[in-house]
């Protein structure tokens, strides 16, 4: 007989999704000690997590806060470091003056004024982002996002996060078990037991017997045990779109310890793919992502170590760790009573660093969606697979736009990205409307979108995306006109001014963090 009730959410798998979701869960719902939910999370000893997503949104900060977690302690435990943002080297044509940035912060006056296209019209030769934006300047010059008296999650220049994601999922883990009551069983998953109705009634452990639950959330990989193996939820690839299927990661020391941390992610284009590099306090993070189909492993491997010898790391590096994935996502993340979070609903690649923030979204969904009885469970999985389809689209959609929009010619990789049959049919419509107008907030529908508009923005015209002349749209009227917009350039460009001698260097605050952390709220 299935309990009518939902009185027990169990997680397979720990690691960042898996604590990450407990966290959440956990802090959001009446937890079993007050009459509520129960949340237990077995973890297999057996099992190594990936333990290789280093970025974060800005989101992380809310969510951090949220389940009540100290950001001082945060980077103390995790080597974290400040992220604003990304940096894109020879994503266009391939140049050494060919750079752009994505930053944090939304374009001054956004909403405001036609940024776009006053900048089209008088300042094209000026980077989009380092016109309409102070954040990139900022992060050139290696400064923190805040001050040292700023309170804990507060920002000076809105910020995400650089962090060690096997350190994370620990770190998160202590909190979980000693702070918000989740129950940890350690043990490895040998079976599933079903009721009559085919809901998932147990799960078998090794040591531990039967594990009854009302709610199971896979987050168990890319093995996805439950959603994937056990009810067999199609798997829909994105291979012909996003090529990229592999990755080489290593971590690489600094040359001393007085080396400037950076304050964005690197992305720097290669032949088959590109490179990563995340700057933490005690190393660096770095990895070659790309695909099979153009390049082989030890032509990757090469790229790699010419480029950290070409950024200042050793010229001998440990052997990288391999990593294999199929880019794609579940046809479904919510089936009967199991809901799939992290690379157990689906992975594309680094790009952009959506993994972390995918599972946020989805943990912080499925607490507002959480059903009090069975009966309401099929609605809020409707709401939820409607949500993440449309949310896994979009993110194909923005990544897809980086390659879609580059000229390099070098390699049949940047060509074959090029293709018309490899853009998704949303993506290619809105290219072409704005080739006659810049992208804005009524080309997404959704409140809370994984990449707004300004994003798009940023993308497009650092990628060198221009409107076909004579053709763009003219401001209606009513719009704010060109002074307007050229009065928010001068706001961005005193913000500038003001901000790169108030602010503190990364590395300087970082350390102030851990010796004495920050304020209170």
């Amino acid at each position: 007989m299935v309990s009518s009730a939902i009185r027990h959410v169990v997680i397979v798998g720990g690691g960042s999704a898996g604590w990450l979701t407990a966290a959440v869960l956990a802090s959001s719902l009446e937890t079993q000690e007050r009459g509520g939910a129960r949340v237990t999370l077995v973890e297999s000893p057996d099992v190594p997590t990936i333990g290789v997503g280093e970025g974060t949104w800005p989101t992380m900060r809310d969510t951090l806060r949220a389940a009540g977690l100290s950001e001082s302690a945060f980077f103390r435990e995790c080597d974290a470091a400040f992220k604003q943002g990304s940096r894109f080297n020879g994503w266009v044509t391939g140049a050494a003056d060919d750079v752009y940035f994505h930053p944090f912060v939304l374009p001054q006056g956004w909403g405001d004024a036609d940024l776009a296209g006053r900048w089209l019209e008088r300042h094209s030769h000026v980077p989009f982002a380092d016109m309409a934006s102070y954040q990139p300047h900022l992060c050139v010059q290696g400064r923190a996002p805040k001050q040292a008296m700023t309170p804990e999650f507060a920002a000076v220049a809105n910020y995400g996060y650089h962090l060690d994601a096997g350190k994370f999922g620990s770190f998160l883990k202590k909190h979980c078990l000693e702070q918000l009551g989740v129950h940890f069983v350690p043990d490895h998953v040998t079976g599933i037991a079903s009721h009559d109705n085919g809901d998932i009634a147990a799960l078998h452990t090794k040591a531990h017997g039967a594990l009854a639950g009302d709610l199971f959330v896979d987050c168990s990989g890319m093995q996805s045990l439950l959603l994937g193996q056990h009810y067999g939820v199609p798997f829909l690839s994105q291979r012909g779109v996003l090529f990229n299927d592999s990755a080489l990661a290593v971590q690489v020391p600094y040359a001393n310890e007085h080396d400037p941390i950076a304050s964005q992610t690197s992305s720097t284009a290669q032949a088959a793919g590109w490179i990563w590099d995340i700057g933490l306090p005690a190393r660096r993070g770095i990895g070659h992502v790309y695909s099979s189909a153009h390049t082989s492993d030890e032509q990757a491997e090469l790229a790699l170590r010419a480029y950290i010898r070409a950024t200042g790391g050793p010229g001998d590096i440990p052997p990288p760790r391999k990593l294999s994935f199929h880019p794609g996502y579940r046809e479904q993340f919510w089936h009967r009573n199991c809901v799939a979070i992290g690379l157990s609903a689906g992975f594309i690649e680094p790009l952009e660093a959506s993994a972390l923030a995918m599972v946020e979204l989805s943990a912080a969904m499925l607490a507002d969606e959480m059903p009090v009885t069975r009966a309401q469970m099929d609605i809020s999985a409707r709401r939820f697979n409607e949500t993440f389809t449309y949310r896994w689209e979009r993110v194909i959609d923005f990544l897809k736009l980086h390659y879609v929009l580059s000229r390099r010619e070098d390699s049949d990789y940047w060509r074959d990205n090029r293709r018309s049959e490899t853009i998704p049919q949303r993506l290619a419509d809105m290219l072409a409307l704005w080739t006659h107008r810049p992208p804005s907030r009524h080309d997404f529908s959704r409140i809370q979108e994984v990449f707004p508009a300004a994003s798009y923005q940023y993308i497009l015209y650092g990628m060198g995306f221009r409107p076909e002349p004579g053709l763009a749209r003219r401001p209606r009227v009513g719009e704010s006109d060109g002074d307007t917009a050229d009065g928010f350039f001068r706001q961005a460009a005193d913000l500038t001014r003001r901000m790169l001698p108030a602010l503190p260097d990364n590395r300087a605050l970082i350390a102030h963090i851990v010796r004495h952390g920050l304020p209170k709220h």
